[in-house]
This record gives C-alpha cells, structure tokens and sequence, in this order.
C-alpha cells in the first residue's frame, strides 16, 4: 500500500506537470526566441522555461507552504517540512524552442533526501510517465494506465543505447570521443535531447540503456525512480548514485556491461 503522503504528493506533481506541459505546449509563442543562456552560448533558456517554473511552484507554494523547492530556472527554498520538489519545468529546451517533439515537464519530491514520488510529462507523444515506491505507470495513446516494465537485457552489442552532449564544446568533444568508442560495441546510439524522456523510455522497455555526463539533479530526479520502479538499475560511476559526474539507466544485464565500458572509455572525465 502506498503511503498517504506519496499518494498526496504523487497527485499534486501530476496535477502541476499536466498544467505546466499544457502552457507549454499551447501557450507557446511563434516567435519565441531566447531569453537568457547558461552555461554556453548554445544552452538556452525561453520564457517559457521561466513561467513553467512560475506555474510549478506557485501551485506547489498554494497547497504545500513548508516544503523546499529546487528549480532548474532559478527557485530554491529550504523549506521545513521535509519534502522538497526538484524540478525541471522544460527538459529538452533547445527541442522546444525548435519545435521538435521531444521536451518534458520533470517533477520529482524527495523525503528526508530519497526520492519517492517522480512525474515527467511529455505532452507532444501525450504521455505522462510516473512512479512511487512500488511501481511505475504510464497514460497515454492507450486505454487508462500501464505498468511500465523496462526490456528483457539482450547481449551487450544487440542493446540500444541512448546519450546526451553537454553544451560546453570542449565537454562534448570527449562525449563524442567515447559515443565513438561505444558505438561499435552496441546494437546503435540515439540521441534525443531529453535526459528525463531517456530515462521513461529505458522504464518503458523503449530503449535498453542510457547513459550521460554533465547532468543536474532536477534533469534525472524523476526520471531515475521510473526507470528503477520499472525495473531497471540506476547509477553513475562503480558504487555511486547518478551524478553530474555520470548517470546511467539501463536492463539488468546490460547496466553492468555498459558501466564498466563507460568506466574504462573515462566518460566521467575530461
């Protein structure tokens, strides 16, 4: 049975994903251009990313006062209940802004530091992923709600393995360097542009692995307890939590392989 607080929290990020990814997707401006740049020139945020941001937590501010908030786009909040929201309002934004299907909205709570509610909503396939301690479930093109449950691990080099580039150049010339090396010992590479969307698509048996450098945890929050809900193995490096350093989701079976490539090929490092 469901703890009442994870049930009540699991509602209140559904509720602030599915408003969230409705601005975006209907309230999104033809001509919307740049609002400001983080790390590269080429690692963007709209205004879009920013009033997401405002929806989120103004809903989570109204119905939870005391909880702590952490945001890609600049909301940070100690609070004192316990629980705290990491939250990406618009993971995949450079797809957004050109007008590719692949972004999400990434709600995540943590409890006392665990993560035990996760919601990622990617309204252009008119799928919401989400998960609680106990399992993983998705609504969609389908009828009503279906446990996800990632793929039977085939061989290494018969997997599907999905990355990400970082935005800084040098950090994404050693990305492409072991991609180079990965590529010949797998099935094939996908890149899509949404850490989050990966991370659903490994727990919905789309893809059998993933793995990125340079992530934060608002990208994976969520993302990383669907996966793990639905059966996959999570980390980074041997031994740790994912973490900017590494983050991996794949099939038991091919998680470990796949880790100790990236361990050798030096993926955590420049």
């Amino acid at each position: 049975m469901t703890d009442p607080l994870h049930s009540d929290l699991l509602d209140l990020a559904r509720q602030a994903a599915r408003r969230a990814g409705e601005l975006l997707r209907d309230g999104r401006p033809a001509d919307l251009a740049v609002a400001a740049t983080k790390s590269s020139p080429v690692d963007v945020v709209t205004e879009m990313d920013i009033a997401a941001e405002k929806l989120i937590t103004a809903l989570i501010a109204e119905r939870r006062p005391d909880d702590g908030v952490l945001g890609e786009e600049g909301s940070a909040t100690a609070g004192t209940s316990g629980v705290r929201w990491v939250i990406d309002p618009l993971d995949g934004t450079v797809n957004y802004l050109y007008g590719l299907p692949s972004w999400a909205v990434s709600i995540a709570a943590e409890q006392d530091g665990e993560t035990v509610v996760g919601v990622v909503a990617a309204p252009m396939r008119g799928e919401t992923y989400y998960a609680v301690r106990g399992g993983a479930w998705a609504t969609g093109a389908w009828d009503g709600e279906r446990g996800l449950a990632c793929r039977p691990a085939p061989p290494l080099e018969q997997a599907l393995i999905s990355t990400g580039f970082a935005y800084v150049a040098g950090v994404r010339a050693h990305q492409a360097e072991v991609a180079g090396k990965v590529i010949p010992l797998v099935r094939d590479i996908r890149r899509g542009g949404s850490a989050a969307i990966d991370l659903c698509d490994v727990a919905a048996g789309r893809l059998d692995g993933y793995y990125e450098r340079g992530l934060n945890p608002w990208d994976y929050a969520a993302g990383d307890l669907i996966a793990r809900e639905a059966g996959a193995l999570t980390g980074g490096r041997p031994s740790r939590r994912p973490s900017r350093e590494l983050t991996i989701a794949a099939a038991p079976g091919v998680f470990e392989p796949l880790q100790v490539l990236l361990e050798d090929f030096g993926a955590w490092h420049d």
